[in-house]
């Protein structure tokens, strides 16, 4: 198929600094996974947005998270779509990787769901009722079924995530935890690279998985599974994606790092606006993207979402953010809370370290340069409180109020991230502890 797309023509920008500036490094390669949150960074190239500010980009599809990670590292790609986490851990080390890294920017918010095999979700159905998305916690049904496997000397169910000490891994393991189940004790938990998730669903050797669109919706397509719950029901407007860098590399070419997000944030509004989202589907489809059938990707991406064969589309508008909201700020509390809870699951030793060094990874003073540049609302901080938000709620700041997304987290939870002191904390969190 040969999609033909047309151009955005920005509105005239505020004044200030040319929105091209005088980018170091003309000819960039991003990387990018096939999901549909890379969208900001397809919609910038294929819409003409990276051209009008003078960086001329070429992506690069890879297939894993660590493929991504790696090739940053070495000087293969200059910069890539990241997990929001990966920045972090590759800085700290964890996992026995390093390599000091930044993220410049978010390219969304939620985007992510839980899928569990049908046979699973009958299981369940059986042991504690229907399942309805995100109308009560499905993992309180699945802490049943994996009582009653452990009872019968069944092995563990083994669940899916994208990438060690990922996103989806936290949202997992908060979900499991909320329910009473222990993460690492009660199921197994693997690692598959999101295009092979529902080939391993199929071939049962998982029981279920987290990961972002369209690798849920393909499964239900097929009638593997179900969609169980989503990240904006484990914590709203979370973050998903960044657009990541090597520090060497973004320190040595400031005013590209500038273009590219001055570009990805146009790209960003221009997802935002629903008249759009059909052809925004189009453009993921192509190959060079998530090079699946648009009917596949649209679900998701129009807020539609079917989460069993046959059944009808339930709303979920706020499935896909991609700038609303400060969608696009690098707020440092996010960068926090994945700390406290990498922390939680004994993933690193040196806690406080790691809490102080997120405001290094998370540059905040880059995006604020693009941002400056369009004329945005900015908020006052790169701290905010986390949780304690049903709803969508104002923030003051000097540009003016901004509105925000709710942030509730499923457990009622809330993060203080001023109250955050890791120095004296120690040991893992057991789910006792969490549950009472």
């Amino acid at each position: 198929m040969n999609h033909v797309v047309e151009p955005i023509h920005p509105s005239t920008p505020a004044p200030g600094p040319p929105l091209a500036g005088n980018p170091e490094k003309r000819n960039v390669t991003l990387g990018l996974v096939p999901l549909n949150d890379c969208a900001p960074i397809a919609v910038a190239l294929e819409k003409g947005l990276f051209a009008e500010v003078g960086v001329d980009v070429t992506t690069t599809r890879e297939q894993s998270w660590a493929g991504i990670r790696d090739k940053v590292a070495f000087g293969l790609l200059d910069g890539a779509q990241m997990l929001a986490t990966m920045p972090i851990c590759a800085t700290l080390g964890v996992g026995g990787f390093q390599c000091d890294m930044t993220a410049a920017m978010s390219l969304g918010l939620n985007g992510n769901a839980i899928t569990l095999a049908e046979w699973l979700c009958e299981e369940i159905e059986e042991a504690h009722g229907p399942l309805r998305l995100d109308a009560s916690n499905p993992a309180d049904g699945l802490a049943e079924v994996i009582r009653g496997r452990a009872r019968a000397g069944k092995p563990r169910l083994r669940l899916g995530s994208v990438f060690p000490v990922s996103t989806h891994e936290l949202e997992l393991r908060y979900w499991l935890a909320a329910a009473g189940i222990d993460p690492d004790a009660d199921v197994e938990l693997v690692v598959v690279p999101p295009p092979r998730m529902v080939e391993a669903l199929r071939a049962g050797e998982l029981s279920g998985y987290c990961v972002g669109e369209p690798w849920n919706s393909l499964a239900i397509a097929e009638g593997l599974g179900r969609i169980v719950v989503s990240k904006h029901a484990i914590w709203n407007h979370s973050p998903e994606k960044v657009l990541g860098f090597s520090t060497t590399w973004a320190q040595r070419h400031p005013d590209t790092v500038t273009a590219l997000i001055t570009a990805v944030i146009q790209a960003g509004q221009w997802l935002d606006e629903p008249a759009n989202r059909l052809e925004a589907a189009e453009i993921l489809s192509l190959p060079q993207y998530v090079g699946v059938s648009a009917e596949h990707i649209t679900p998701a991406l129009t807020g539609q979402l079917v989460t069993r064969r046959g059944a009808a589309p339930q709303p979920c508008p706020a499935f896909h953010v991609f700038h609303r909201g400060l969608a696009n700020f690098p707020w440092v509390s996010h960068g926090l809370w994945f700390v406290e809870q990498m922390h939680r699951w004994g993933w690193l030793d040196t806690p406080y370290e790691a809490q102080l060094a997120v405001s290094r990874v998370f540059r905040d003073d880059l995006y604020r340069q693009a941002a400056e540049r369009l004329g945005l609302g900015l908020p006052d901080t790169a701290e905010k409180s986390e949780g304690t938000h049903a709803a969508p709620w104002t923030l003051a700041a000097a540009t003016g109020d901004l509105t925000m997304g709710a942030d509730r987290f499923l457990d009622g939870a809330a993060f203080e991230p001023a109250a955050l002191d890791l120095r004296h904390v120690s040991g893992r969190h057991t789910t006792k502890e969490l549950t009472g």
